[in-house]
């Protein structure tokens, strides 16, 4: 999403964005993008002044006019706080948060209003957009962040028709898919898809700061894939995880469960041999519940996951090969499902696995070959 958009925009400006890191900064440089008038504030001056000169919208000032719609992207500990004070400033505007706890900021919301009967949560819904990247901050923001993306809404039982409405305006015209959940179900499900990957990135990096260079020096994509998110913000995630530390405990116990067998099953083994009674069958049993698991998580368009086959193929470290190579399966007519890249330290090649529909693979395979491309039979 770049320039100006000339479909219809559903949102009603102006919007106020308190906090311009990644999801503040991206959300405005959407909705600037499309037309809406966007105020910004934040607790950094440079943070806020480096989000208007990306050209997310203008610092906010006393004479802007009021707000419709209010957006906090701030981390969790601080969310409740900074809703209720925009509530009280704000009479006329909706009010939303983007942070990935709801219940404990609605927690924390219900607790202000109980000391302040004139704070009006009818105007307030949560939310959560299921998009990120490991990097923080408005210089990884973009304007296409939340595109086809599921982005939570939760209401309460006080929330307005009209918070509602005015949230899944700003959730389609960002791009995104809304999903409507109520607080408690949305942290337990954030807490087994979203901040279990993370805690397990996070101990499987850990354990290389110590790993001597040559075991490093064999890394590949594998470990890539598992660690990427490791390197994600420790304050941020601290913020994240103790606010859904109910909905994280009974998952990381089921996890630790699974470990303890996994260790019982090559104890076994490292005492009395790869044969040792219900070694294999033990180990087996966590590789395949971790197989059935992946067979679970939806597909590139959601639903059933479907099953591509993949055409490897070595492409040179040149600029420009792997555009070719996309430009090229183009040409021959072929989708790509979906992308990876490998691409060991020291050489000179890279091998891009390219996955398609099974009928497409053998003609994509034949078609390649002809124009040059060395493909990789696995």
């Amino acid at each position: 999403m770049t320039g100006e958009v000339s479909d219809p925009t559903a949102t009603t400006g102006p919007v106020h964005i308190v906090g311009t890191g990644l999801l503040g900064t991206s959300i405005a440089l959407a909705l600037t993008a499309r037309g809406v008038p966007v105020t910004l504030t934040d607790t950094s001056p440079s943070a806020l002044a480096l989000s208007r000169d990306l050209g997310a919208g203008s610092i906010a000032g006393p004479d802007d006019p009021p707000p419709a719609l209010v957006v906090v992207a701030a981390p969790p500990d601080v969310t409740a706080d900074l809703v209720a004070a925009e509530l009280r400033s704000r009479p006329s505007a909706v009010v939303t948060d983007v942070a990935s706890v709801k219940a404990i900021v609605l927690a924390e919301l219900t607790g202000h209003a109980a000391a302040d009967p004139e704070l009006d949560l009818s105007r307030y819904i949560g939310s959560h957009p299921m998009a990120g990247r490991e990097r923080s901050g408005a210089g990884a923001a973009s304007a296409d962040l939340f595109l086809g993306r599921p982005w939570v809404i939760a209401p309460h039982e006080r929330t307005s028709a009209e918070a509602v409405l005015a949230m899944r305006n700003l959730v389609a015209d960002l791009g995104a898919a809304t999903v409507s959940m109520d607080p408690a179900e949305h942290d337990g499900a954030v807490a087994v898809v979203s901040h279990l990957p993370q805690l397990m990135a996070s101990l499987t990096a850990a354990r290389l700061v110590d790993a001597p260079e040559a075991s490093l020096a064999l890394a590949g994509q594998g470990l890539r894939d598992v660690t990427r998110i490791a390197a994600s913000d420790p304050r941020l995630w601290s913020a994240i995880l103790t606010g859904n530390a109910p909905a994280v405990l009974p998952v990381l116990r089921g996890v630790r469960t699974g470990l303890d067998e996994l260790i019982a099953s090559l104890g076994a083994a490292a005492e009395h041999g790869p044969l040792a009674p219900g070694a294999v069958s033990g180990i087996s049993a966590v590789i395949g519940a971790g197989n059935e698991g992946v067979a679970k998580v939806p597909g590139k368009h959601g639903g059933t996951r479907k099953r591509y086959a993949e055409v490897s193929v070595l492409v040179p470290d040149e600029a420009g090969e792997l555009g070719r190579l996309f430009s090229e399966v183009g040409e021959i007519g072929v989708n790509i499902e979906d992308f990876q890249m490998e691409h060991s330290p020291k050489q000179k090649v890279g091998m891009a696995i390219v996955s398609v529909v099974p009928t497409a693979a053998a003609r994509l395979e034949t078609a390649l070959e002809e124009r040059g491309w060395r493909v990789v039979v696995q």
